[in-house]
């Protein structure tokens, strides 16, 4: 249930997301879903994509300060109040959201959101325990969407 994200850290400088496409694209690497957060010198760029060993290895071998963190994909009721529901199944075991991002695409009638939890395990136990459907890389990869 849980996905291996790849998170680089880079300058926030013109050009760099664009190397940094054009190092996964020239591995064959493709990139399912992005976010990118910075401040006025440095940026994080978290990405999951259908081959993350691979994509690592390339951002890596081309000079990118590259980290590989386990998230989770979770559908999330895609009405007012969807994204609360999962809030208030994860505040209720006392589980932080160190942060999270919407994916690119819908799954059926629901959104899916990225989390990264403090407690990942206790994570899925909870939300499954109430019927939420956390994502597999099978899910994302074979875009059962």
């Amino acid at each position: 249930m849980k996905i291996q994200q790849i998170a680089i850290f880079m300058e926030n400088k013109p050009g760099h997301l664009q190397t940094i496409c054009r190092t996964l694209a020239d591995a064959g690497v493709s990139i399912t879903t992005l976010s990118l957060a910075d401040t006025q010198q440095y940026g994080i760029l978290r990405l999951l994509t259908d081959n993350p060993e691979k994509a690592a290895t390339a951002l890596s071998d081309a000079g990118f300060v590259v980290n590989q963190t386990e998230v989770l994909a979770v559908e999330v009721d895609d009405k007012p109040g969807g994204l609360l529901r999962i809030l208030d199944i994860i505040s209720e075991k006392n589980i932080n959201i160190e942060y999270m991002y919407a994916f690119t695409f819908h799954r059926g009638e629901n959104a899916v959101m990225v989390f990264r939890f403090d407690k990942p395990d206790d994570a899925i136990s909870a939300l499954q325990a109430r019927d939420v459907k956390v994502l597999t890389n099978i899910d994302i990869l074979k875009g059962a969407f």
